[in-house]
């Protein structure tokens, strides 16, 4: 622990550096598989969406035990009674879930018979929830209209409080988290349902308010920057990242943990579940977003502000700066103390010669 606090110290301090800007090739190299593979996956596997979103009928029977027999047996039920499950998994150890596509009324009450003969349950203990194409159709609709609204505000936010280059670079962090998040519920099979909406606009929420931390020191770090000649913009926005760089991974481990217990423990006590669809999401979602805000969001915005004649004209400065600093030892050589063999011998004789002269006066 006192090693990461001195580190952190340093880092703040500019003692030690890590040249995240200077890198971004690498990170987007890193980012572009990701995304590669996201995509990749999205079209060959595709999300598994839930009846919330493609419609159907959904049915909870509750059981003293519910194992891997349950669900064949569950499975046998549905196609006995002539429907075909698109779905049979365990929930809590205690209930199996079946779900189909949608169902009219008394196809619904026909199956919910037949799975109550084959439990030996009481239909009244059978959950039945039908939802048709046209209601899950309105919640897409409404969770892609959400997930615009959210970026237009989020840019619109940026742009006012920090300025456009920032604005680019936090809505470019944002897709990146989306895509590989989505890529990865994709991978896993996971079923997609409105908490794992909730899931995806919460982390976007935490991925823009770690990257609002870096910019907001990005910020402070170059408000005066284009009056001087000491560094460009990328080298004060590097070191803003520095700063900034022990705290986002600390914060990032403590939001970490308790999702993760609940993924682990939702997974293998609870099953398949609502808490694990959200839990999913938040911790992929804190990952990629803890990532992106770091080497993502400020490379881009670097990059952007690179171009600008301002920063252009600054970098020119500071290399001039820099150059002469280099050739200043070879012109004019340097004491171990410090001071200019010149400037030190200078002063010191006529020193002597004063005191001599005073002498001889007296």
């Amino acid at each position: 622990m006192a090693s990461l606090s001195q580190l952190g110290n340093g880092l703040y301090r500019g003692e030690v550096s890590l040249n995240i800007v200077g890198r971004r090739r690498t990170w987007y190299l890193i980012s572009a598989i990701l995304i590669v593979l996201s995509i990749s996956t999205l079209g060959v596997q595709k999300l598994n969406l839930g009846i919330e979103f493609k419609g159907g009928a959904e049915f909870s029977v509750p059981l003293a035990v519910a194992d891997d027999s349950s669900v064949t047996k569950a499975r046998e039920s549905v196609i006995a009674a002539g429907e075909t499950p698109s779905s049979v998994t365990v929930i809590g150890g205690n209930k199996v879930r079946i779900q189909t596509p949608a169902l009219s009324t008394e196809d619904s009450n026909a199956l919910s018979a037949a799975l109550a003969t084959s439990f030996a349950v009481t239909e009244s203990d059978i959950k039945v929830q039908l939802v048709g194409p046209t209601w899950g159709e309105e919640v897409s609709k409404n969770a892609a209209r959400a997930l615009v609204v959210f970026l237009v505000l989020v840019a619109i936010f940026l742009s006012i409080y920090f300025e456009w280059p920032m604005a680019v670079g936090a809505l470019v962090a944002l897709a990146h988290d989306v895509i590989i998040t989505v890529g990865i519920y994709a991978l896993s099979g996971f079923e997609v349902t409105p908490a794992s909406v909730i899931g995806f606009l919460t982390i976007l929420g935490y991925s823009l308010y770690d990257t609002v931390v870096v910019f907001d020191k990005v910020k402070e770090n170059t408000k005066d920057i284009y009056g001087g000649s000491r560094a460009t913009y990328s080298e004060a926005a590097n070191l803003a990242l520095n700063q900034t760089l022990v705290r986002s991974i600390n914060t990032s481990i403590v939001a970490l943990l308790p999702v993760l217990s609940i993924l682990v423990v939702g997974v293998s006590l609870l099953g398949v579940g609502t808490l694990n669809d959200l839990a999913l999401a938040l911790f992929v979602g804190m990952l990629v977003g803890t990532y992106s805000s770091l080497f993502v969001a400020t490379p881009v915005l670097c990059q952007i502000k690179e171009r600008q004649p301002a920063s252009l004209a600054l970098a020119k400065r500071v290399a001039a700066r820099r150059k002469g600093a280099v050739e200043t030892p070879a012109t004019k050589p340097v004491l171990a103390s410090g001071i200019s063999t010149v400037s030190a011998a200078g002063p010191r004789q006529q020193t002597v010669k004063k005191t001599r002269s005073r002498r001889s006066g007296h």
